[in-house]
């Protein structure tokens, strides 16, 4: 997707384009005397004088006179920045609770409920009439990105419409950043709309159990964010952590059940969040094949390689398909995460030699010259043919995309760049180049591995605000713009490789900033106008 917000500026008089840079909005929080965004002083409510709503007449002391003035309205300071907006001139606004939230369209009413209950305003329903001091929720208007949203607050009211849902839901969320932030929504209008489709959360809950109400809370928070995606990688070497139905053998003592499952999923879909689920094959299934050990991967000396399933049995991929089927009925959003790295078998110097079962396989399947690598291409065609039979999108990690196969990995395959690291790993153009879908998920960056292993170290909001952009796929360097609209977005991930180093509260702490840097860099990818410093300040003023 190619920003044009140059093009988005021009349609408005006035309009500022936040890409570029972002007016000083000024405080107007009530109880310090000062003046509020438009002048006026605020109310011992917190409402600025002359905003008032409902059909009582207030007192002349707080109304301003007809000749009243309001200098031009600054721009909101919200994360992610909005994209552009119109100044007006005038009071703004500001909730108080004989406020009403209305809606337009019967399917924006979980969005009105929400956004009322949070600013302290009155749910009315689907409304016609129009009243002072209303946020009227409307479907319509704007362009095909259902992202998008234009947000006009004018005369004592606020409307908020989008062609989606979700980009009007978008639009509460910054109401509520303007109002949390400086007390005041400012007059004018925002145009607003992401620049990357994909943006996205993921958490290593395998190797360490998440409690629901935790994974919840960040459910909330990537909602407030603007974030679309959380990834739940669940099936690992180290546990596997929903409840199964089908396989009741192989899940963990300590798991989530079908109803939390179901209840994180309900969460997320009202946040206009996707789930994406992730049982990673053929490699890292250790805690699936602890209880079906004659499914494990053997060399010729008979020792097992760590994790790895043995991809030449018709079990096996009936084992790990019925799990697919399973959880589809659970995980209702249209992606799916295959996994498809780190597989055993091909990190070995010579494949053919030390798992001639598997070179016999691929023989068989594939022809003389068949490979390891062509089998395992294979397998993880057929379970993207699983997935795909759901109306899934699958993906698969970057390093199980094999170079120099007879077999090609599907092309509906999403390309989950993580690493450069890994044995074989291809540079982010040879995707790209290929016309793949890429989703950045760039371990320089964006991997918080619980205690440090290796090379990784705990990734910070401001290294990400300031060298990082979707195009950076692979160590620091940016992949050329010709493919920038290849790039669907990408993904902050926490991993868990040492569990005990740090609580859920530390991990919340710690991914605080670089998320909130994660997310201002997907809606829009440009240098930020705001320092480092003031990009902060503006995150704890928010909360």
């Amino acid at each position: 997707m190619v920003r044009k917000r140059a093009v988005v500026a021009a349609a408005f008089v006035g309009t500022v384009a936040l890409g570029t840079g972002v007016g000083v909005w000024a405080s107007s929080g009530g109880g310090d005397g000062k003046k509020a965004e438009g002048g006026a002083v605020p109310s011992s409510s917190g409402r600025a004088a002359g905003t008032g709503s409902g059909t009582a007449a207030a007192p002349s002391s707080a109304s301003p006179t007809p000749s009243r003035s309001y200098p031009l309205s600054q721009a909101p300071r919200t994360i992610p920045a909005v994209s552009a907006f119109t100044p007006a001139r005038g009071p703004g606004w500001q909730p108080r609770k004989a406020d009403r939230v209305v809606v337009s369209d019967a399917e924006l009413a979980d969005e009105g409920r929400l956004l009322a209950g949070e600013l302290g305003l009155t749910y009315a329903g689907e409304k016609d009439d129009v009243r002072a001091g209303d946020v009227r929720l409307a479907l319509g208007g704007g362009g095909g990105n259902q992202e998008s949203y234009s947000m006009t607050v004018r005369e004592g009211r606020v409307d908020i419409s989008g062609p989606g849902e979700a980009g009007v839901f978008y639009g509460t969320r910054t109401l509520k950043q303007e109002v949390h932030g400086g007390g005041t929504a400012p007059e004018g209008v925002v145009r607003d709309e992401p620049a990357k489709p994909v943006r996205g959360f993921m958490l290593d809950i395998a190797r360490k159990p998440f409690s629901e109400s935790w994974i919840e809370d960040r459910i909330r928070e990537l909602g407030d964010l603007k974030f679309n995606e959380l990834g739940l990688h669940f099936s690992d070497d180290q546990a596997f952590r929903i409840e199964s139905a089908g396989h009741p053998e192989i899940v963990s003592a300590d798991h989530l059940t079908t109803a939390q499952v179901k209840r994180i999923v309900e969460l997320a879909d009202s946040r206009h969040i996707t789930v994406v689920p992730e049982i990673d094959s053929p490699g890292h299934l250790g805690a699936v094949l602890a209880a079906h050990p004659d499914l494990r991967l053997r060399n010729v000396n008979d020792v097992p390689a760590k994790g790895a399933i043995d991809i030449s049995k018709d079990a096996s991929a009936k084992l790990v398909d019925d799990l697919l089927n399973e959880y589809a009925g659970l995980f209702t959003g249209d992606q799916w995460h295959l996994g498809g790295d780190e597989y055993q078998a091909l990190t070995a110097k010579d494949p053919q030699a030390l798992y001639p079962q598997l070179a016999a396989a691929a023989r068989k399947s594939y022809g003389s010259g068949g490979t390891v690598a062509d089998l395992a291409t294979g397998w993880l065609n057929d379970r993207a043919g699983t997935v795909r039979a759901h109306g899934r999108t699958p993906r698969a990690w970057n390093d199980g995309f094999y170079p120099g196969t007879s077999v090609q990995a599907a092309g509906d395959l999403q390309v989950a760049y993580w690493t450069g690291k890994e044995l074989g790993v291809r540079p982010p153009a040879d995707y790209l180049s290929a016309g793949r879908k890429v989703l950045n998920y760039n371990d320089e960056f964006l991997y918080y591995v619980l205690g440090q292993p290796q090379t990784f170290v705990y990734p910070t909001g401001q290294r990400i605000y300031e060298q990082w952009n979707p195009r950076v796929l692979r160590g620091t360097a940016a992949v050329p713009a010709r493919y920038d609209g290849q790039i669907l977005g990408g993904s902050f991930a926490v991993w868990c490789d040492f569990p005990n180093a740090q609580s859920e509260a530390q991990v919340a702490a710690g991914i605080r900033m670089p998320l909130r840097a994660t997310v201002q860099k997907l809606w829009d990818p440009g240098r930020p106008s705001l320092s480092w410093a003031d990009f902060q300040a503006l995150a704890n003023r928010l909360g």
